[in-house]
């Protein structure tokens, strides 16, 4: 197999540097409507508004006809088949969970290696494990998956969410552990919801009302939360938080000792208020933690009355602080692990707390006790990501893992009093990861700012500029791009591609700063940062423009929207997956105005909309422009970013681009905004997209 892929590679590096041409492709004929909206003054065309209606039958029509030619092109790629074999076959091995404990179980899950959804087993300590819950059972074709679980304290009862479809709205199903038979009532209509028991009565939600109109598009701003009790209906559920207070993210956890009912509420997607109540005394109400949106902080642990929260108020890089329940004010807060240079992620297991750090986008970790003294720093086997380290008080081994772009997540079993630490499960996976190397880079944006950036690829790659690339990014929301090894990252390095991850703007890879740095009016440093990053590639011969493709998916998908537009001369392929594409009505759909802590809305001031418009990249297609060839990835059940985005972004760059590169849009039935995704659907979507980026770097054949 090895000397299978070496025959491949030298085939990439001797490919010719032609362009795809996109002979005799006609794309199906979209009415263009008269829409336009004037925001402060300035007329704004909107000609296929049509679109977004999700329910329509002229919509339903345009998405075959889209698929159609999409299939049609991709059907006359010769090697997609070879793609997707070799795909199923590193697919193909044991993956494991990390396990945890409930009442008298360790339970974990396990996928045997092409099972569409992951399967949940248990076992005592000593004992085999027994299957617990199979989520492949839920539907015939995978597309029904299991999403949260929530155990009661003795472990006797299970409640979990299903998605079906792909959707965030989901159903919860409770079942009694001992006989696995569902019971009660299943509980409809919920969604962005955490699942917490109070004791085995009942257990806490969060939802909206259902939406007029549209589920998949109708907008959901009121989050409540709710307390359901075993034995009743569903209608008699009672409104615990949020009936008279409106916020669009609510969730509530109850505390591991059953005392305390923990209420975070927010706006948007940064910063968040904070209650507790206490649930040993009756009639007791909420008492306000943090009664504002300017920063954001959540309970991490209890010891009796004394709450560990760990917050970046003060601190942007966050830091863990102690204070009585009984008086939680932020005035009477008490540094017990301050902030440092780089960011903090806590953890609680064992009794301890382990602070997860990441110094340049790799972790290492520190363990403390409850009194904030350092008991270790616990070895890794290199630099990675590491994740876990989370349990009960009363856990006597604690799990974690490790892993990067060329180590398939392994799993470790640590005793936290000695610190010594052993391989729980190891992966055996037909992937060579002696055989390739990442390195990080820092590179300067256009502002001077140093990013970093890990490359990975073969040891046996010449920097000729001849390597096909695939630049991944995200930038936003906070959210940190740490090593991590992929199924399809494998199989694009044995194809000989390179795989490069920079660490822009927008991200919280360096805390809060890093974050704000990369959002509202400085959402362009994000771009930069991207752009900045290809020319790194390209000016250090990894790859040149013939080779280079950029992807990314929902917010990942907005940045590739925008580079595209912004540089279309620089990019061989652009892959924007299920993107945020219409900047000037992204918060009109499900919960999009939560966005606006990052990207602020059209609605907000003249300013504000100026800049939006300058970088929408449905609004930046200017006609007669050769743009990359494009493959736009969505679902028709994604009711996050709503598919209209990628509809009317396909329809707008069908119309106006020129030259023979393809612009086509795959749109995933019976799917969502990618959680959940059955393994055979994923298979066949990848298998696509190299194909699509192979092909259009010029490269005619695979042996």
């Amino acid at each position: 197999m090895i000397r299978y892929f070496y025959l491949v590679m030298v085939i990439l590096l001797s490919a010719s540097c032609g362009r795809s041409t996109n002979e005799n492709l006609k794309y199906p004929d979209t009415r263009k409507g008269n829409v336009v909206d004037t925001i402060f003054g300035v007329p704004v065309a909107d000609p296929y508004r049509w679109l977004e209606d999700d329910m329509s039958k002229e919509t339903e029509e345009w998405v075959k006809a889209q698929n159609n030619i999409t299939f049609g092109y991709l059907d006359k790629i010769s090697y997609r088949d070879q793609i997707r074999e070799r795909l199923m076959e590193i697919w193909n091995y044991e993956k494991f969970s990390i396990p945890f404990r409930e009442g008298d179980y360790i339970y974990f899950a396990k996928n045997d290696g092409l099972q569409n959804q992951y399967v949940y087993y248990r076992q005592k300590e000593g004992g085999e494990p027994e299957l617990f819950l199979d989520p492949n059972s839920f539907s015939a074709d995978g597309t029904t998956s299991l999403a949260e679980m929530g155990f009661s304290k003795d472990g006797s009862r299970l409640a979990y969410s299903i998605s079906e479809g792909g959707s965030d709205w989901r159903k919860i199903i409770v079942m009694d552990t001992d006989t696995k038979q569902i019971i009660g009532d299943t509980i409809k209509d919920v969604k962005f919801s955490g699942i917490s028991w109070k004791g085995n009565e009942g257990f806490y939600y969060s939802s909206y009302d259902k939406p007029q109109g549209s589920e998949l598009s109708a907008k959901t701003d009121h989050h409540k939360l709710y307390f359901h009790k075993m034995g009743t209906s569903q209608k008699e559920d009672k409104v615990v938080f949020g009936s008279d207070i409106k916020r669009r993210y609510v969730d509530g956890t109850v505390t591991e000792d059953d005392r305390f009912l923990i209420v975070t509420a927010a706006e948007s997607t940064t910063g968040n208020e904070l209650y507790i109540m206490d649930l040993t005394v009756p009639n007791s109400s909420f008492i306000a933690i943090a009664g504002n949106f300017d920063n954001e902080h959540y309970v991490i642990n209890n010891e009796g009355s004394r709450l560990f929260i760990s917050t970046n108020l003060n601190a942007p890089n966050r830091k863990i602080v102690t204070v009585n329940a009984n008086n939680p004010g932020i005035e009477n807060w008490i540094d017990l692990i301050p902030e440092t240079e780089n960011v903090l992620n806590p953890a609680t297991a064992s009794g301890y707390l382990f602070a997860h750090y990441l110094r340049d986008a790799v972790s290492y970790i520190k363990q403390f006790d409850l009194n904030g003294q350092l008991i270790r720093e616990i070895e890794l086997p290199g630099p990675g990501t590491a994740g876990g380290f989370s349990g009960k008080k009363s856990d006597k081994d604690v799990y974690y893992s490790f892993t990067n772009y060329t180590t398939p997540t392994v799993m470790y079993k640590m005793d936290p009093e000695t610190g010594k630490a052993e391989i729980y499960k190891k992966p055996e996976v037909r992937f060579n990861s002696d055989s390739y190397v990442s390195e990080q880079v820092f590179y300067e944006s256009a502002d001077g700012t140093k990013i970093p950036m890990i490359i990975t690829y073969s040891k046996d790659t010449s920097r000729d500029g001849k390597n096909p690339t695939i630049l991944y990014g995200y930038g936003g929301f906070s959210i940190s791009e740490t090593p991590e090894f992929s199924v399809t990252t494998a199989l694009w390095l044995e194809m000989g591609g390179i795989y490069a991850v920079p660490n822009i703007r927008g991200g919280g890879e360096y805390g809060e700063k890093w974050h704000l740095a990369g959002t509202k009016m400085n959402k362009q440093n994000v771009f930069d940062d991207f752009i900045s990053a290809a020319q790194y590639l390209t000016d250090n011969n990894y790859t040149s423009t013939p080779y280079l493709a950029v992807r990314g998916g929902s917010n990942g998908g907005l940045l590739v929207g925008a580079v595209m537009t912004q540089r279309p001369d620089m990019f061989a392929v652009a892959l924007p997956a299920v993107g945020v594409l219409d900047m000037l009505r992204y918060h009109k759909f499900t919960a999009g105005a939560g966005w606006a802590y990052d990207y602020g809305t059209a609605d907000d001031n003249p300013e504000m909309f100026r800049y939006l418009l300058a970088y929408s990249p449905l609004h930046n297609i200017k006609e007669g422009v050769n743009y990359p060839a494009t493959l736009i990835t969505t679902s028709d059940h994604d009711d996050r970013v709503v598919p209209a985005h990628s509809f009317k972004f396909a329809a707008t760059l069908q119309a106006k681009h020129s030259g023979n590169n393809p612009v086509i849009i795959r749109i995933e039935t019976n799917a969502g905004h990618g959680a959940g995704t059955p393994v055979s659907k994923s298979i066949e979507q990848y298998a696509d997209i190299f194909s699509f980026t192979l092909w259009n770097m010029g490269i005619k054949k695979l042996k």
